[in-house]
């Protein structure tokens, strides 16, 4: 209507409009409020369609960027879709939800038993309801399963063992230690703890015991010896070692002393560890294999057996590792070469059975191959598939199918048994496949290490369903009213006396994440020491590598939330 009185004439729209009664001063207020409301409904337009501009031009970024990662899929095997991937929220599945909740039980009782009967000690003895000192009094147990209660958000576990290590844990002890077992189980376990918590009690625990274990590293070549009295700082090796160090416990302490020296800005511990890495690098081999025995004068490997099972598996394992934890960059690129080098060489340790083709890793005594493989290396599945992802398309493809060729081999080591859990090592033989050498089972995790690795990175149910048979083998032959025993025999079922803290600080945990949201210990993040403690992932730069001391390392804020076979 005023459209039409305005296209007549200025005179007819001044008598219709009730602003003509009005006083002249009054109609230049109604007029100017007009004005004012008019220009504001106009920039209230305008400021929408800006907005609702945005919007659409974001959406059709992002429709863009879609229809490109789609592209790239096409092209690069499925690496953009996993992007994708990552991004989408995964529901959480029924029965994982019921496993995992077993797993927290079994857990919950295995640490009650030892809460009960072995408070503060190192190992709980169900049978006999009684703790020992098999680590010299370090509490192993206790500190070894203290990220495991956290993950498990065990809290008033978690907070009680908290208190422990504040009150109790001393390491001024006269008893020859294993560099190496201290290091994985008690450095590592309280490294991740600190990671996990942010609570400095941790931290301050992991610098106390390292610095007592500093000194096994004074050799003329910097390759460790591997027992030091802790009290006292007295070095020495094995005597039936012949005086020489060990490959894996001189090799296998990189992630955790680095991590240190990260999270404290010393760049000692790290200048240590990696010393060992600069010194094996001088002569290291074509095919990246290093017989088990180094000698702590010269720094040269000596004559001995190769093996990626007891005293050889956690330093190619850590080759990896340190490369991950690092983030990948050049200053740990060497890690990275060092690794492909020592897989070439398990390519050529591997051979197949008969009649049923099971994938095996000889063990190396010159120039001949024993067909022996420890379940201790039944790590390498895991390790592969990890390592798999640094890799060309065509050699991370050949990687992976190895490892899920290995991983069924070692699963097959738990159901070739009368109790479904595997002996200790296997022989193989033509036409006749496994048979079980050594046939104790001592609770160990390796092969669910390796279950969860290929779960999380195939997305393959698969193995969870052969984790979960392991699990109800565990809870069918191993529980006891008072925790976990191992056995003496798997062919028998016999008990023994002893809950390995490893059965806390891995076999429990790996299993609890193999029915967890890959968003739970995202591998992303976090990288896995070979006892199972989760450490940060910090990206590493030049200048920090190869006991370079140009720069110290700022310290870490606010991080968030194979052992030899002799002894485990």
């Amino acid at each position: 209507m005023a459209r039409s009185g305005r296209s007549s004439s200025s005179s007819k729209w001044r008598h219709c409009h009730p602003s003509y009664y009005l006083k002249r001063p009054q109609r230049l207020a109604l007029l100017f409020i007009a004005f004012v409301c008019g220009t504001l409904i106009v920039w209230d337009r305008q400021t929408l369609l800006r907005e609702h501009e945005v919007e659409v031009s974001k959406l059709n970024e992002e429709v863009i960027h879609l229809q490109n990662l789609l592209e790239e899929s096409k092209n690069t095997g499925g690496d953009a879709t996993r992007e994708l991937a990552k991004n989408d929220v995964v529901p959480d599945d029924p029965i994982d939800i019921q496993r995992r909740e077993k797993v927290k039980e079994a857990m919950l009782h295995a640490w009650s038993s030892y809460e009960k009967y072995a408070w503060g000690q190192d190992e709980l003895q169900p049978q006999s309801m009684n703790g020992v000192n098999s680590f010299g009094g370090l509490g192993a147990t206790l500190v070894d399963s203290l990220d495991t209660l956290y993950i498990m958000g065990l809290d008033e576990q978690f907070q009680k063992a908290r208190e422990w290590v504040l009150n109790s844990l001393d390491f001024n002890k006269n008893y020859e230690a294993s560099v190496f077992e201290t290091t994985i189980r008690v450095v590592g376990g309280l490294l991740s703890a600190y990671d996990l918590s942010s609570d400095h009690v941790f931290l301050d625990k992991a610098k106390d015991i390292a610095d007592r274990l500093l000194p096994a590293w004074d050799s003329p070549s910097g390759i460790p010896y591997n027992i030091i009295n802790l009290a006292h700082g007295t070095v020495h090796n094995p005597g039936w070692t012949g005086g020489e160090s060990i490959l894996a416990d001189s090799g296998t302490e990189q992630l955790e002393f680095i991590a240190l020296s990260q999270r404290t800005g010393d760049l000692k511990y790290q200048q240590k560890v990696e010393n060992v890495i600069a010194q094996l690098n001088k002569t290291f081999p074509a095919d990246g294999l290093l017989p088990i025995y180094i000698d702590p004068l010269s720094g040269t490997a000596s004559y001995s057996p190769i093996t990626f099972g007891a005293m050889g598996d956690s330093f190619y394992e850590y080759l990896l590792k340190v490369w991950i934890q690092g983030n990948r960059t050049s200053a740990v690129k060497h890690y990275r070469e060092m690794w492909e080098k020592s897989m070439k060489g398990l390519l050529s340790l591997i051979r197949r059975t008969t009649p049923s083709s099971f994938a095996y890793i000889c063990e190396k005594h010159g120039d001949s191959l024993s067909d022996k493989m420890d379940e201790l290396a039944c790590f390498a599945p895991g390790m592969l598939a990890l390592g798999s992802s640094g890799y060309g398309p065509v050699d991370s493809k050949k990687f992976l199918s190895l490892a899920e060729e290995l991983a069924w081999t070692c699963y097959n080591f738990y159901q070739s048994t009368p109790t479904k859990l595997a002996g200790e090592n296997y022989f193989f033989h033509p036409g006749g496949d496994m048979s079980v050498g050594t046939s104790w089972n001592i609770l160990r995790p390796e092969t669910i290490e390796s279950l969860f690795y290929l779960w999380r990175l195939t997305g393959n149910k698969t193995y969870q369903e052969w984790g979960w048979n392991i699990f109800q083998a565990f809870e069918k032959n191993s529980r006891v009213e008072s925790g976990y025993v191992g056995l003496k025999d798997v062919n028998s079922g016999v008990k023994d006396n002893k809950m390995q803290t490893f059965f806390l600080a891995e076999t429990l945990k790996y299993l609890y994440l193999l029915f967890s949201p890959p968003s739970v210990i995202s591998l992303d993040e976090w990288v896995f020491n070979t006892e199972a403690h989760p450490l940060k992932i910090v990206t590493r730069h030049e200048g920090q590598s190869f006991g370079k001391s140009d720069e110290k390392p700022k310290p870490t804020v606010r991080l968030r939330g194979r052992k030899e076979g002799r002894s485990g």
